[in-house]
């Protein structure tokens, strides 16, 4: 086969909501000729639709395809996102907040934290919060976008969004039809494979049309239509670890002020999310069914929104883990197809992101290479684990014992990748990275502290740096408060932003 002959010549996109028309899109910018893009999606079906909160990585997908923030946000009804508060985590009447961005800025060899788990020990008792400049903005409400200046104690943190996931995709849609993505309704029927190769060959619709690519991209959610259905991945299953495998998923009226964070409140059998848009309230109880009802859990999420419910509770059943192949044959695994977390850290959207990424990085040919295909699975499911990791340090660091789940959590075993983590902070501090952790030093540090895992001892080279970081760490929450003091609130800050001017 020639070089020429081996190009992918068609990709069909089955399925679409925010994975499919993500991954359109995505593809429709970087394949600017030569290839025809086509998706299959059917009304009927709907999507789950409960993505609605980010991290700051959604930034690049928008810069990459060219979208122009001002639009996005009115689009979508976005606001922004500088976080997550976690309430009743570690035990209840506790808060602590995951920030985007570092907690201050490093004024030594050694690391921020460690003069300030220094300061705590002798007796200071500024929480690890009030040094973050994301979380200085989030408790007064405002919000401004990063300064460039390094110097800047505006420059220490970063944001993300909390958006309409069915209004990104139709977003989206519109952009990726307007760069020559062909969109067909219809219900797939029947997956057709090639008896020599193992390829998918094509797909029939129920009313009888068939539509044949070189590469298919499944986007269609926890069913896994090609890649469990067709070519049987193989699920690893994670209940064991993140025992939540339902949600509640139900709208309210919008409470003042607009917090420019997510809030995640932990319940008796997990926890429920809360995330402002422009025009409603997102919320939802993810829980386990192995110690609560549906009933309960509906009624548990409607006794608990700041609004008026704008609709009935809507359930999700999931199974937290990841298929055993991402990419099998001629057929990548995007969004729910390839896995599931529960959304405690908004990875979901992220993981879309990340698997777009990885396809356009080990873009295949025709030939559809084992080598590039397992790269591929192999960065994916490296992923995964990590992000894994992070959410089971959540549920494992708690003192509560109010309830099963969370007796549960606090005695089961966890992953020997997580436990050396939790060891190498709780002896020292220290904060070790393995592979590409997608969450890094700032957000571990954040939870660790914020859940009580504060170390015996603080890192040996602070005895040798004479250093006593004690006054730098009061001016550094002190300069953090006034600029904070100073912004926009963030109703105005998103108001100023659709119209371009933030």
């Amino acid at each position: 086969m020639d070089h020429s002959d081996r190009k992918i010549r068609s990709i069909l996109v089955v399925g679409g909501g925010t994975a499919g028309w993500m991954t359109a899109a995505a593809l429709a910018q970087a394949l600017k000729q030569g290839c025809q893009i086509t998706l299959v999606e059917s009304e009927e079906i709907g999507t789950v639709g409960v993505g609605e909160a980010t991290i700051p990585p959604i930034h690049i997908f928008n810069q990459t395809l060219g979208i122009d923030e001002a639009a996005f946000l009115k689009a979508t009804k976005g606001t922004f996102k500088l976080g997550i508060e976690f309430v009743d985590w570690a035990k209840l009447g506790n808060r602590y907040f995951h920030p985007f961005g570092p907690h201050g800025r490093n004024f030594d060899m050694v690391s921020l934290h460690q003069y300030w788990l220094r300061a705590r020990e002798a007796g200071d008792t500024a929480p690890l919060d009030d040094h973050s400049m994301a979380w200085a903005m989030a408790k007064e409400g405002r919000f401004a976008k990063p300064a460039s200046d390094q110097r800047n104690v505006m420059s220490t943190f970063d944001y993300a969004y909390h958006f309409d996931a069915g209004l990104y995709a139709r977003f989206l849609r519109d952009y990726a039809e307007k760069r020559g993505v062909t969109r067909v309704e219809g219900k797939i029927a029947d997956v057709r494979l090639n008896a020599e190769s193992g390829l998918v060959e094509g797909v029939t619709l129920e009313d009888g049309p068939q539509l044949e690519a070189d590469l298919f991209i499944d986007c269609s959610g926890f069913r896994g239509l090609l890649i469990e259905g067709a070519l049987k991945a193989g699920y690893e299953d994670w209940t064991h670890w993140l025992p939540c495998d339902r949600a509640m998923a139900m709208p309210c009226a919008n409470a003042s002020p607009l917090t420019p964070y997510t809030r995640s409140t932990a319940r008796e059998a997990g926890w429920q999310w809360r995330i402002p848009l422009q025009h409603r309230m997102g919320n939802g109880y993810v829980y386990s069914s192995q110690f609560l009802s549906d009933d309960a859990a509906a009624h548990t999420l409607a006794d608990n929104l700041d609004g008026e419910a704008l609709g009935d509770p809507r359930p999700l059943r999931f199974v937290t883990g990841r298929r055993k192949s991402f990419w099998i044959k001629n057929v990548v695994a995007i969004g729910l197809s390839s896995g599931f977390m529960e959304p405690l850290e908004s990875t979901s959207i992220h993981l879309i992101q990340a698997g777009i990424s990885k396809l356009l990085a080990l873009f295949p040919d025709r030939t559809f290479d084992p080598l590039v295909i397992e790269e591929y699975n192999r960065i994916a499911v490296s992923e995964f684990e990590r992000i894994r990791d992070f959410l089971i340090l959540h549920y494992k660091l708690t003192e509560r014992d109010d309830s099963p789940l969370w007796r549960y959590c606090a005695s089961m075993g966890i992953p020997d990748t997580l436990q050396t983590k939790i060891e190498h902070f709780r002896r020292y501090g220290r904060l070790v990275q393995r592979d590409a952790d997608l969450f890094g030093p700032p957000s571990w540090l954040a939870v660790h502290v914020g859940q009580f895992n504060i170390p015996q001892a603080t890192d040996p080279l602070a005895d040798y740096r004479g250093v006593d970081g004690r006054e730098w760490l009061a001016k550094l929450r002190g300069a953090m408060h006034a600029a904070a003091v100073s912004l926009p609130r963030h109703e105005d800050a998103i108001v100023a932003a659709c119209v371009g001017r933030a």
